[in-house]
């Protein structure tokens, strides 16, 4: 009999490129409003939240476009795939991402979703602009060159 791995905590699903597509000034850890068959498929360890954001509307903040696959034991009550996922702030974290989101022109993209500690679905939130080209190619150039001294370090002693 295959034993099925259950995540009771760690990271779930990871956004590679957010680092790489837009410049992170900030992030917040926000709570997320789940359905019990979406929290069965967060265990299983099947999520994506690559082409996901959070968008302020009213005094909320939601998660958008992030895929939550149907969980195969959930029978006729079911939830939809990529519907919008309230997340929880505290009004005063509400009102100052959704401030620098209207006026700074900044954006919120999830960096990581993860279980914590107790076992509760959380969100990693990043406040940030979106890279030019040319501060991609800056970027590589600067780990290569880390990488690159890093290896000297180590073969010099």
């Amino acid at each position: 009999m295959a034993k099925s791995t259950l995540i009771s905590h760690g990271r779930v699903a990871e956004n590679r490129k957010a680092r790489y597509n837009y410049s992170i000034e900030d992030t917040v850890e926000a709570g997320i409003v789940l359905v019990g068959s979406e929290v069965k498929s967060l265990r299983m360890g099947r999520a994506t939240i690559s082409e996901a954001f959070a968008q302020p509307e009213g005094r909320e903040i939601f998660l958008i476009n992030a895929h939550i696959p149907m969980y195969q034991g959930g029978g006729k009550f079911q939830h939809e795939e990529t519907r919008k996922r309230r997340l929880l702030l505290h009004k005063k974290q509400i009102d100052r991402l959704s401030a620098s989101v209207q006026r700074e022109g900044m954006t919120l993209v999830p960096l990581s979703l993860f279980f914590n500690d107790k076992g509760i679905a959380k969100l990693s939130l990043g406040l940030g602009k979106g890279k030019k080209f040319q501060d991609k190619r800056e970027d590589i150039k600067k780990r290569n060159w880390n990488r690159q001294k890093s290896r000297l370090m180590r073969d010099k002693g």
